[in-house]
């Protein structure tokens, strides 16, 4: 526990979101409540309010309040509960009806193929008398906004607009070499299929199912390109493929990189923005990307490049 307030000073030459900077130093607090602390102007830069965007610069001061950690455990199969500690760390939108978690990377949306919890189980055992439900899903190794559901109402409805196209989502991610400017969207069918192990994978192929992907690009980074996805289909693997069918695959994608765009510590993938309707007013959640993207962005010597686009 922080028993005072604490003036940090910067003495980094590159451009640091303050929120990233705040979740690095506040381990174990929701962000949530970090984003709140900022809003609300508990966190103050050179004694003055800041956006959760704003970058830090050599020299600045920031005032970080007294705060009460609870430090999560590594999440594991065996573990669940680490993970329900992770995942009470990982909340950043809940009411009545609808929980929205940050999901860590590396972290299953429910059991099985040898994991014995995943987020779906995690939320059950920790409270039995709400009726958790996935309103959709994120691969294992993808991060971000996931939303699940409170009762049955809310599931029911969910799917409706999931079916109608209304759900709104914005992915982050990564990829190999340079993305076309003019390549903004990707529209090829996709079919699952299975390898000799069993595993389960998606191809492009003419007889699959419909579906369409935008692109836009949001940073060069030399022989690499940051981009933002907006799925208009909701397909198993759908960006990862689409990215990799287009000749850029997803950095860290095991399953659909090849050569050097596999060999990074995570797939840089990050589910972003999540914009849909709750008792008929629209809710927007956002889960800031993770901060190994601007470690990425700032191996590749691109540090002082201007923020992301919206």
């Amino acid at each position: 526990m922080a028993a005072e307030v604490n003036i940090v000073g910067v003495d980094v030459e590159h451009g640091q979101r303050l929120d990233n900077f705040l979740i690095a130093r506040m381990k174990g607090l929701p962000k949530s409540r970090i984003y709140r602390m900022v809003r609300r102007g508990e966190v103050r830069v050179n004694g003055a309010r800041k956006r959760p965007d704003y970058r830090l610069q050599r020299g600045d001061r920031v005032r970080i309040p007294p705060f009460r950690s609870g430090l999560a455990s590594a999440p594991a199969g065996g573990d669940p509960g680490g993970l329900a500690e992770t995942l009470r760390n990982a909340r950043i939108y809940e009411d009545d009806d609808l929980l929205v978690i940050d999901k860590p990377g590396g972290v299953a949306v429910h059991g099985g193929s040898g994991i014995s919890f995943g987020v779906i189980e995690t939320l059950r055992r920790a409270d039995p008398s709400v009726p958790y439900a996935l309103a959709h899903r994120l691969d294992r190794d993808t991060s971000g906004c996931l939303a699940v559901a409170k009762n049955r109402r809310t599931l029911l409805a969910l799917h409706a607009q999931l079916r109608e196209g209304t759900v709104s989502k914005r992915y982050d991610l990564v990829v190999d070499g340079r993305w076309p400017a003019d390549l903004r969207v990707v529209d090829k069918p996709l079919a699952r299929y299975a390898l000799a192990s069993g595993e389960r994978r998606v191809r492009v192929q003419d007889d699959g199912e419909p579906s369409t992907t935008a692109f836009k690009v949001v940073d060069r980074l030399g022989e690499a390109t940051w981009l933002a996805a907006f799925p208009r289909t909701g397909r198993t693997h759908q960006i990862r493929v689409h990215a990799a069918a287009s000749g850029h695959p997803v950095l860290g994608d095991g399953k659909y990189a090849r050569g050097g765009a596999q060999a990074h510590p995570r797939l840089f993938l990050h589910a972003t923005r999540l914009t849909l309707r709750l008792q008929g007013r629209p809710v927007r959640i956002d889960a800031p990307v993770p901060g190994e993207f601007e470690t990425l962005r700032g191996a590749l010597g691109l540090l002082n490049r201007p923020a992301r686009e919206d």
